[in-house]
């Protein structure tokens, strides 16, 4: 009986800590197990209980496996410290996130096949647990204590206390307050080793801090050293490489703090506050915010307003692109095409400055004379006029974009808003004076010429308070607007918005100066050529200028297709700055990579040695499953050869050229517009000849199996070995037949012999033989006759980094 008694007692206890167990956060996430977002108890715990990492909503049926301040702010809101899938949310119900047994941690929607995010990481150990510790870092651990990976290498808009800010590492803002996604602001190490804030927006981009008018020893940077590595610490200060030192206002021991890019793209570090339940703002980059580029968009000006803030404004004759959202700018109500001279005037606006995008310096220069020239100039959107008190000379500057724009008593210049006179003429007293942004008191400018109706002074105040009125009951009714649309939008398939990347416009004048005329010529294809060039930022690019039999395309189709491109973000991919399409111009402008092509270095023995060789085949193939299986549209390379694939200066590859032939499906239908053949003989899979077989990325595949044994051989595509007859056989059937051979004789007892055969006898340096036997047998299975024989490149990668044995 008292056997039984305690029986009862032991299944009791037993029950009521599995109930326990099951009601409380695990502490780490193991291998074969899943946090799932529909289940509320899914989520890890720092163990100071100061984080929470779990499925974080960011909208309607929309979540984000995410990292969180645990402590509610006195709104009940949380502070999300890091984001895995920012750019694509999940869907409420069957999504999860997963650490396989492998040792990947992957994040699975319900509705899709493919891992929206993942580390593609692997634990040969097979002891990997995901955990989250005191410091906010999400990290996976062996057993032998080594990380494998950690959130702290990848950060989205925020660093924490003693969080490395690297080269490696970019800081995005969010879209919005409301929506999380990647937004046009960055903070990065630049290529001069100075921490800089650049503005990425839809059509342009520019460095905005440090003060780009300066240099950066006058910004007090420095642009040496061995290594680019920052961090704040739990105290408060920041040390950069570069030399930007500071401590915040509350300097000292504080459990909360963090470093944020906000989405007006300036830098702040906040504290929290125990007491009020806020955020404090303690330090930031940027004191005047209209300062930072892109606050108001094109044609739109910014001015700080007592008691007010930040205040945005259309240019006279320009209306909003975009009614619920400034960075857009606006855009001017008059068709403006190059007319006479005398058809256009000009409306002065004081006390206004726009920087950048400076089409010609006239130094020196008259009021009339700098009016006369922006007539002539086609694309001339107005000019800058001020008095430099130093020289004692007045300066001009035309200007072919009106961005950037900001309004200050401060200012001793003037814009003068080159439009048509048909406008002037019929309405211009009304419309110049709804601009309304000078604010009375300001001293009047001496004018020197006018050539639209002056102002009636008498009137001024009147129409400033009209549409000071007027402006403000415009604003609560956007905002009243705004918040009733995002409230009540119950459309799943749109709970979160998708931002597409922007890229800076060049004109073709500007990349004409940038490439000296297009002298220095680097690569040449069948349908482009490239030439080196040094943008205005002292940024060395690829300048490729797409051939007119090319380029027939509109602009509004190569404008889509490159902004597609531009959403493909991986360290093996080429990296693309902007565009120019003008007329029959059509250019894309690519980072420079400073040891060319795979093919210039290929015979360069002393360059590329077998280690370099095996890193390039790994990047290439992770470049190419990226775009495969991981982008939202299927992009396939169609013309993988050893001059698309890049190497920067240590030798790393980026595949280049891809994307401009072809977006497909992803199940293979709608795949019917290709027409002909496309790619580079030899290197072009068998599918490609024959009518009726579809193409599929399988043919990507076969084109970087023959590069590969390009790369172990030194041999072409088809030169092979010599026969008897004279004729060379192309490298893959010349591969195969000395496999087979060696394979009949002795297996895989002894690899030396035939691997020594087919590898590059003149690459110096040692080669590891199980490595090179992997390398073999995986160039093999993806040149095999048969499309479905042949591995996806997410496989190809995962054999290359975890080959074992030689089975060919």
């Amino acid at each position: 009986m008292n056997l039984l008694f305690s029986l009862i007692l032991c299944l009791a206890s037993l029950t009521s800590s599995s109930s326990s167990s099951s009601s409380s956060p695990p502490s780490a996430l193991k291998l074969d197990s899943s946090l799932k977002v529909d289940n509320k108890h899914d989520f890890l715990i720092s163990p100071n209980n100061v984080f929470t990492a779990g499925f974080y909503s960011v909208g309607d049926n929309a979540f984000c496996f995410s990292i969180w301040f645990t402590k509610p702010l006195s709104n009940g809101e949380r502070t999300v410290v890091w984001m895995a899938n920012r750019d694509a949310p999940v869907n409420g119900k069957r999504s999860k996130l997963s650490l396989t047994t492998t040792g990947n941690l992957i994040l699975l929607d319900a509705d899709q096949e493919l891992p929206i995010w993942t580390t593609r990481t692997s634990d040969p150990t097979q002891s990997a647990e995901l955990k989250l510790n005191n410091s906010g870092n999400l990290f996976l651990q062996s057993k032998d204590e080594y990380i494998i990976w950690q959130s702290f290498g990848s950060p989205t808009d925020t660093l924490l206390p003693n969080q490395p800010f690297t080269k490696d590492v970019t800081l995005v803002s969010s879209r919005s307050r409301t929506n999380y996604s990647s937004g046009f602001y960055k903070l990065i190490f630049d290529n001069d080793n100075v921490i800089r804030l650049v503005y990425n927006g839809p059509n342009v981009t520019g460095v905005y801090w440090p003060n780009p008018e300066l240099t950066a020893s006058d910004s007090g940077r420095n642009t040496y050293g061995s290594e680019r590595i920052a961090t704040i610490d739990q105290f408060g200060r920041f040390v950069s490489s570069d030399g930007l030192v500071f401590s915040t206002l509350d300097y000292g021991g504080q459990p909360m703090r963090r470093l944020t890019l906000d989405v007006d793209g300036n830098v702040r570090v906040y504290s929290f506050n125990d007491g009020t339940k806020v955020w404090d703002v303690t330090w930031q980059a940027i004191a005047q915010t209209c300062t930072i580029h892109g606050t108001c968009g094109e044609n739109s000006t910014c001015t700080n307003v007592p008691n007010f803030g930040k205040k945005c404004t259309c240019l006279p004759y320009h209306k909003m692109v975009n009614e619920t959202d400034w960075s857009y700018g606006c855009e001017p109500e008059f068709k403006d095409s190059c007319g006479n001279v005398n058809e256009y005037g000009f409306v002065h606006l004081a006390h206004f400055d726009f920087y950048g995008y400076d089409l010609r310096y006239m130094p020196n220069a008259s009021l009339g004379v700098c009016m006369q020239e922006c007539k002539k100039v086609c694309n001339c959107k107005g000019f800058q006029y001020k008095f430099d008190k130093e020289q004692g000379i007045y300066l001009c500057y035309l200007k072919f974009l009106l961005l950037n724009g900001y309004g200050s008593v401060s200012f001793n210049g003037s814009i003068y808003l080159r439009v048509p006179m048909s406008i002037l003429s019929s309405n211009s007293m009304k419309r110049i004076q709804e601009l309304g942004l000078n604010c009375s008191g300001i001293a009047k400018m001496v004018q020197l010429e006018r050539v639209y109706v002056k102002k009636k002074e008498q009137r001024s105040l009147k129409f400033l308070l009209l549409f000071t009125y007027v402006f403000g009951a415009f604003e609560v009714l956007c905002i009243v607007y705004i918040f009733y649309k995002t409230r009540n939008n119950v459309q799943s398939s749109e709970g979160y918005l998708q931002v597409a990347t922007g890229f800076e416009r060049f004109s073709y004048a500007d990349l004409r100066k940038a490439s000296e005329n297009f002298k220095i010529e680097i690569g040449r294809g069948g349908g482009a050529v490239v030439y080196k060039g040094i943008l205005s930022d002292n940024r060395v690019a690829a300048i490729k200028c797409l051939k007119e039999s090319n380029s027939n395309q509109g602009e509004v189709e190569f404008l889509a297709e490159v902004s597609t491109l531009g959403r493909l973000n991986h360290m093996n991919l080429i990296d693309i700055w902007g565009y120019c399409a003008e007329g029959n111009h059509k250019i894309l402008v690519y980072e420079y990579m400073e040891n060319g092509s795979l093919a210039e270095n290929l015979h360069a023995n002393d360059k590329l040695d077998w280690d370099k060789r095996f890193e390039v085949a790994v990047g290439t193939a992770k470049g190419l499953a990226y775009l495969h299986e991981e982008c939202l549209e299927w992009v396939l390379h169609c013309d993988v050869k050893p001059h698309n694939i890049l190497l920067d200066h240590d030798y790393s590859p980026k595949v280049a050229d891809f994307g401009l032939l072809k977006f497909m499906d992803r199940d293979g239908r709608g795949n019917s517009e290709f027409t002909k053949a496309r790619g580079t003989r030899g290197y072009m899979a068998p599918e490609w000849f024959y009518v009726n077989l579809p193409i599929t990325s399988k043919v990507d595949v076969y084109s970087f199996g023959v590069v590969m044994l390009e790369m172990i051989t030194g041999k072409g595509p088809q030169g092979g070995g010599d026969q008897n007859d004279g004729y060379k056989k192309p490298v893959v059937s010349w591969v195969r037949d000395k496999v087979a051979v060696a394979a009949e004789a002795d297996g895989c007892d002894d690899m030396s012999d035939w691997i020594e055969e087919i590898v590059d006898s003149t690459v110096k340096g040692e080669y590891d033989r199980i490595r090179m036997g992997t390398l073999i047998k995986v160039a093999l299975q993806c040149v095999e006759e048969n499309k479905d024989q042949r591995p996806t490149m997410s496989q190809v990668v995962d054999m290359l980094l975890h080959g074992d044995d030689c089975k060919l």
